[in-house]
C-alpha cells in the first residue's frame, strides 16, 4: 500500500511518500481500506514534535478515518467485509476499570490513531474491532471522516465537562477550526442563549453565523474582552471553549462569569498561562481540562448526525498524494472546518 510516513520531526518535508506492506489484521482486528482521512492540528504536532513527548516513529499520521472493511479478524463479531465504516479514533485496552466503566479515554493505555499507532494517511489500516462503526446514513466518506475526533472532543467539552445548559451563554474561540465549528452546532443543539465566537476573518465569521453563532468577533480588529462585555451587559459568559491557550486563555478569564466554566483541550499558541486564584475561587469558577471523549459519547452524537441536527463541515478535499499541500493549508489556518484527504 501507499502511505505518508514520518521518520523524524520537522516541517512538511519530513512527510515521506512510501510503499509499505498492507497490514494483516490480528484476530481481534479489522483491516479497513481507507477512503478518506481528515486532517487535524494534532497531525502538525506529531510532525513537528512536542517537547517532552516521544512519538513512536516511524509513524503514519491521521486520526479521522472512513472507509470499507477489507478483512475481519477471527474473533471480531458484527463487522462484515465490504461494509462502509467510520473509525473511532481512540484506542483503549477494553479491559480495565475505566474502560468497563465507560470512561475509556481515561484508560492508561489510551491512545489515538495517527499519534500512538499508525493512522489514516494510507490506503489501508488495521484497528480493533470495537473501533469500527457503521458509516452514518446519508454521508459520503469525506463527510464522515470530518466527524469523529472533532465532534467527540467538542461534545465531551460542552456536554460532559462544562455541562452547558439551555439559555446559558458560551464563548467559542477560533471558530474556523474543526473542534470549534463542531462546538457551535453542539451549543445550538443544547439550547445556548448566546453563542459568541471569535475568528480572524470576515469570511470565517460569516460561516460561523451560518452554523448557529449569534455574535461574531474579529479578533484581528476588535478586543474580544471588550466585545463580550458589551454583548453580555458586563455579566460575562457561563462557558468558554478554548484550545488556543496562552494570552487568549488569560484574557478569557476576564469575561468568565460567576460560576463560569472554562474548558480547554489544547494550547496551540502557548502551553502556559497566569491565573488569579483568588478570583477563581471567589467567583466559584472552574477550569476544566478535556481530551477526546468516550466511545459511548461518539455513538450518541452520531445519532444526532443521522437525524440532521449535527453536520460535518468540510472545507475542501484533496487526494492523498497532496497531503503536504493539505498540511500547509492547515498550518496557515486557511480552512473553515476540515480538510480531508481522499483515496480513490
Amino acid at each position: 500500500m501507499r502511505a505518508f510516513r514520518i521518520s523524524r520531526h520537522g516541517g512538511p518535508e519530513v512527510l515521506e511518500w512510501v510503499e509499505l506492506p498492507t497490514p494483516e489484521p490480528a484476530p481481534e482486528e479489522v483491516l479497513v481500506r481507507v477512503r478518506a482521512c481528515a486532517l487535524n492540528r494534532l497531525d502538525l504536532w506529531v510532525r513537528n514534535g512536542v517537547p517532552g513527548h516521544e512519538f513512536p516513529l516511524p509513524l503514519i499520521p491521521g486520526s479521522e478515518i472512513a472507509g470499507e472493511v477489507a478483512a475481519v479478524g477471527a474473533v471480531v463479531r458484527g463487522v462484515e467485509v465490504g461494509a462502509s465504516v467510520l473509525l473511532a479514533p481512540g484506542v483503549s485496552c477494553g479491559r480495565c476499570d475505566r474502560c468497563l466503566g465507560g470512561e475509556d479515554m481515561l484508560c492508561r493505555e489510551f491512545g489515538l490513531l495517527g499519534e500512538d499507532r499508525d493512522g489514516g494517511y494510507a490506503e489501508a489500516i488495521v484497528v480493533p474491532g470495537r473501533n469500527v462503526l457503521a458509516l452514518p446514513r446519508g454521508l459520503s466518506f469525506a463527510e464522515a471522516a470530518a466527524l469523529p475526533l472533532v465532534f467527540l472532543t467538542a461534545w465531551h467539552m460542552l456536554q460532559t465537562r462544562a455541562v452547558l445548559r439551555p439559555f446559558e451563554d458560551v464563548l467559542i474561540h477560533a471558530a474556523g477550526s474543526g473542534v470549534s465549528s463542531a462546538a457551535i452546532q453542539i451549543a445550538k443543539l443544547i439550547g445556548a442563549r448566546r453563542i459568541i465566537v471569535t475568528a480572524g476573518s470576515k469570511a470565517k465569521l460569516v460561516r460561523a453565523r451560518e452554523l448557529g453563532a449569534t455574535h461574531a468577533i474579529n479578533y484581528r480588529q476588535d478586543d474580544f474582552v471588550t466585545a463580550v462585555r458589551e454583548i453580555t451587559g458586563k455579566k460575562g459568559v457561563d462557558v468558554i471553549l478554548d484550545h488556543v491557550g496562552g494570552e487568549t486563555f488569560e484574557r478569557s478569564l476576564r469575561v468568565l462569569g460567576w460560576g463560569g466554566r472554562l474548558v480547554f483541550c489544547g494550547a496551540t499558541t502557548a502551553p502556559e498561562a497566569t491565573v488569579n486564584l483568588r478570583v477563581l475561587f471567589f467567583k466559584n469558577q472552574s477550569l476544566l481540562g478535556s481530551t477526546m471523549g468516550t466511545l459511548a459519547e461518539l455513538r450518541r452524537l452520531l445519532e444526532f448526525v443521522e437525524a440532521g441536527s449535527l453536520a460535518p463541515v468540510v472545507d475542501r478535499t484533496l487526494p492523498l498524494e497532496r497531503a503536504v499541500e493539505a498540511q500547509r493549508a492547515l498550518e496557515n489556518r486557511e480552512q473553515f472546518g476540515k480538510i480531508v484527504l481522499t483515496m480513490d
